[in-house]
């Protein structure tokens, strides 16, 4: 995987400002910042539901292998 130096960044840098203009450049990097924290924010989300959901899965799987070994018990008992 190909890795990005400051001396690139530094030619996006200049060639943003160039393209965009330095008058709408920090708007640019406002509106960039905005998008990045709203993804980040809806991947964390998603995490987030996915670890609940796991976690509810494993409390629903160790709650039926303790019902099915109390069942198993009762059985064995009569």
């Amino acid at each position: 995987m190909p890795q990005i130096g400051w001396f690139e960044i530094i030619i996006v840098v200049i060639t943003a400002i160039v393209i965009i203009g330095p008058k709408d450049f920090p708007i640019a990097l406002k509106k960039i910042g905005n998008w990045i924290g709203s993804v980040k924010r809806y991947f964390g989300e998603i995490q987030r539901d996915v670890t609940n959901l796991h976690k509810t899965v494993e409390d629903e799987v160790s709650l039926e292998e303790k019902y099915s070994k109390k069942s198993t018990n009762n059985k064995k008992n009569e």
